[in-house]
């Protein structure tokens, strides 16, 4: 009862899904699209459709051109008067989107036709950055966008800038789901990602006065030209209510009621693959209420009660990551975290129903990754649904389950590790509360079969933690309801074996792996270094190595070649030079010389991460050039240091340190005496976009998180790609990183994992001055007297690591710190050198950029210097 349909008798031309995209961008002949399978009987009513849209848009000058035009004049409904340079961007992008949407249709169409298994990737966060050049580099046509705006008066280049980032993240878990997109749709995975649209996102930061203000990102203010709204894809979400019990032949049967219904309307995203016809989709979640308006309400006079559920049903979808140090913000974290796994879990089964087929073709069809354990109540959820909706076995439908999900962990601190208290979990999803202790009661029978009388072991692995409050331990809700778990680098992945989940590890040792986290190419250097991509693209004599890293192996063979090193160089003092314009912009004041080491550090701030350390030697390092001799200050390297990054807004002592830096740069930036010697300059709202600008410009870039507390860390994958030195601890990701490329390539220091506890020992036992020791006594010494203002507030932040208390070792690792800047300085005194090292840095970077489903390095040895 099917057939194949010809889309065009005798054309010839319909092209593969994955062909090349470059292939025919080159082509000045139609491109025809892929044929799918219909249903007999429909063909006539769809043949004028089949005809009219059997061909992909061209991209030669005319057709962008006119697709801009026609959207200007009907979409916009702007005319060539008003023809301004947002409304340029804005029609530019839809014609862009015009053509993800073709691909993207015939992608999908063609998983549907082959009844494809689909990876579902689950995550709070997605940091996309900007759409519009990463769209046109992936489907290769910016060459094409760039000479035909050009003859309508624009630059590409300005119409980037036109585009706000998306502000559907915060650090580096959401950033790896977007490289997973990217890189799921290049290697031509059947693939979707779920997540949540928020109005606001994560927080715009602005300093004032060298403080941390949040303030809201409106970046929906002027619409979202990549989104497709779908009001055809609405689902119920309930919240709150009550369970029912009904008894059938001696069977129990539970029926979740009442409480309050709110809806989740999607909102999807075109994900293009490079150099591919390959093109997924992101959907997005946006909160609806079930009732828009109260009537009655309004003409009673209560106003506010006639949009009150409105407002309530909204809130969920409004702020990435609401402050949870009330209440109210931990039940709306927990709200926003079920509500988007509901709905996709509704979407996914939509799809899996769509062909008539047995529940036990679930695992064949359906593999959902959870990404860290914000979705971990899909777990739940799904076995509500197969067990109170489809009246599956407890047993059988678990064990469904199990084979469905895989979990990624991101964390080794036992603090950060996601608990929701029962008392709220029961009050919001009481079904969920009742089948969290039935897998429970279920899984600790197992566990004290193999263990008989363990109940300590039996303690530590429960899903429920006893106490007051009692509470639900996420993570191990998903390793239990998941048939793999995977840390995100190998130190980070043995650590997790050997600590906060030993126990499960000598149940299940088949069950955990390592997936070193991967960075995109495309993004971090295609799109953020065009110069570096321009060289590459010339000695590669293709694009390809976007796609295959390992094509730029022959750079190494470069690497002390003078010429090259010169075209190298130059490179990098372009990008430096366009750094050092964005600071005029954004940050009033301050003038850098593009001649100096650029010293970066740009990450979340968080204690662990140790920005506090780098303030500290930055004290330290002004104290010296201010006591050197005129002859001793001509042998020292002029730096810049740049630090940027977001600290929580309950985060005090994070937002301490923000202003603990700025603090010093206030001085140092106007100390005269010291000129270029040393600038230090806080980057603020630090995103994917301004990451575009700063990664490639640095020479230096700081990983210095004590020993096993950074679970990966790709930012030192960006910096290293785009040739730049690493100095760091043996943590996360930097040791994987150092095999690759030798430790006369890195600048490592501080204690190793295995010795943290011992240390930390010796810390508590130690008297503080002693610990400390004469350097830095002299640096806390001059800041408490005042030299950078603020004496209490930045003697409240000396107090977390003076008084036995320096958890994160910064005094003890503050000396091998010093002793690895020496060596920077050293080495950036031989340019010939330093250059060398950064091509056999970014050579290496390769091998951690190749990744597959769960993001595993694929290493390849290299020769070390």
């Amino acid at each position: 009862d099917v057939y194949k349909r010809q889309i065009m008798k005798g054309s010839g031309n319909e092209i593969d899904r994955r062909a090349s995209r470059a292939d025919f961008n080159q082509s000045n002949e139609n491109m025809f699209r892929p044929e799918f399978q219909i249903k007999q009987g429909e063909s006539e009513k769809n043949d004028k459709l089949w005809e009219i849209m059997s061909t992909y848009l061209a991209n030669d000058n005319k057709t962008i051109q006119k697709n801009i035009v026609n959207h200007v004049e009907y979409t916009l409904a702007k005319t060539r008067f008003n023809f301004d340079s947002f409304g340029c961007y804005q029609a530019a992008a839809l014609s862009v989107r015009d053509r993800l949407i073709e691909s993207w249709n015939d992608t999908n169409q063609s998983f549907t036709e082959k009844d494809s298994k689909r990876v579902y990737y689950f995550s709070l966060e997605f940091l996309l950055g900007r759409a519009f050049q990463n769209a046109l580099l992936n489907l290769q046509i910016e060459d094409n966008y760039k000479s035909a705006l050009m003859e309508l008066g624009y630059k590409l280049e300005q119409m980037y800038e036109e585009e706000h980032d998306p502000a559907l993240g915060n650090g580096g878990l959401g950033r790896l789901a977007a490289c997973f997109l990217d890189s799921l749709a290049t290697l031509e995975y059947p693939a979707w990602g779920y997540g949540i649209r928020y109005d606001y996102g994560i927080f715009q930061q602005k300093i004032k006065e060298g403080y941390q203000v949040e303030v809201p990102d409106y970046w929906l203010n002027f619409g979202n030209c990549w989104e497709i709204e779908r009001v055809d894809v609405v689902y119920p979400v309930r919240l709150y209510g009550h369970v029912d019990r009904t008894y059938h032949d001696g069977k129990e049967k539970c029926h979740w009621v009442g409480g309050e219904v709110v809806y989740a309307q999607a909102y999807d995203h075109p994900i293009p693959g490079f150099n591919t016809f390959n093109t997924l989709n992101l959907r997005l979640w946006k909160s609806r209420p079930a009732t828009e308006f109260e009537f009655e309400s309004f003409n009673k006079g209560d106003y506010f009660g006639a949009i009150q559920q409105r407002q309530r049903a909204e809130y969920i979808t409004s702020v990435l990551y609401p402050n949870d140090s009330t209440n109210e913000g931990k039940e709306l974290r927990l709200k926003q975290q079920y509500f988007f796994t509901c709905a996709s879990l509704q979407d996914i089964l939509r799809r899996f129903k769509k062909q008539k087929r047995s529940w036990k073709d679930l695992p064949e069809k359906v593999a959902i990754q959870l990404n860290d354990t914000h979705p971990a109540l899909a777990i739940v959820e799904l076995l509500r649904i197969l067990v109170d909706e489809e009246e599956l076995e407890m047993e059988y439908a678990f064990s469904l389950i199990y084979k469905v999900f895989a979990y990624t962990n991101h964390t080794v601190l036992p603090e950060a590790l996601e608990k929701w208290s029962v008392d709220l979990l029961g009050h919001l999803l009481p079904r969920h509360l009742e089948l969290i202790y039935k897998i429970n009661f279920h899984f600790m029978e197992k566990v004290n079969s193999k263990y008989p009388g363990d109940f300590h072991r039996m303690n530590i692995m429960s899903i429920v933690e006893e106490g007051t409050p009692k509470k639900i331990r996420m993570a191990n809700l998903c390793i239990v309801g998941s048939h793999t778990v995977n840390g995100v680098a190998f130190l980070h992945s043995e650590l997790l074996k050997q600590t906060i989940f030993k126990e499960f590890y000598e149940m299940f040792p088949k069950k955990f792996l390592n997936k070193t986290n991967g960075v995109t190419p495309r993004r971090w250097v295609l799109a953020a270094n065009p110069g570096l991509s321009e060289l590459y693209n010339q000695e590669c004599g293709t694009v390809d190595w976007a796609r295959d890293y390992k094509l730029l192996v022959n750079i190494q063979d470069k690497a002390e070649n003078p010429a090259f090193q010169k075209r190298w160089s130059d490179i990098k003092f372009q990008n430096k030079k366009r750094l050092v314009e964005w600071i005029r912009q954004n940050v009033p004041g301050v003038e850098i010389n593009p001649n100096a080491l650029f010293d970066v550090m740009v990450k979340r701030i968080h204690e662990y991460k140790r920005q506090f350390m780098n303030a500290l030697y930055l004290v330290y390092r002004y104290l010296e050039i201010k006591n050197a001799t005129p002859e001793q200050r001509k042998h020292m390297v002029p730096r810049a240091v740049f630090v940027g990054g977001k600290a929580a807004p309950g985060y005090i002592n994070a937002k301490r340190i923000i202003k603990f830096i700025n603090c010093i740069g206030d001085v140092v930036n106007n100390d005269r005496d010291i000129g270029d010697l040393l600038k230090v300059v806080f980057l603020p709202n630090y995103n994917v976009s301004n990451a575009q600008i700063i990664i490639p410009a640095a020479e230096l870039s700081q990983h210095i998180s004590t020993a096993g507390t950074e679970a990966s860390g790709t930012s030192n994958m960006k910096f290293a790609m785009n040739g730049c030195l690493i100095i760091g601890t043996l943590d996360g990701a930097n040791v994987e990183i150092l095999e690759e490329i030798g430790d006369d390539n890195m600048f490592i220091f501080g204690a190793k994992v295995q010795d943290i506890q011992s240390l930390r020992v010796h810390m508590s036992q130690t008297e503080p001055r002693e610990y400390w020791g004469p350097d830095l006594d002299r640096v806390f010494r001059v800041i408490r007297d005042g030299m950078f203002g603020h004496r209490e507030e930045l003697g409240q932040l000396l107090d977390t690591v003076c008084h036995k208390n320096d958890h994160y070792l910064v005094c003890h690792d503050f000396y091998s710190y010093l002793d690895a800047q020496k060596k920077v300085d050293e080495a950036y005194k031989n340019q010939a050198q330093w250059q060398a090292c950064l091509l056999y840095t970014s050579d290496a970077a390769d091998d951690l950029l190749c990744v597959d489903l769960g993001g595993r390095r694929i290493i390849k040895k290299k020769n070390r210097i």
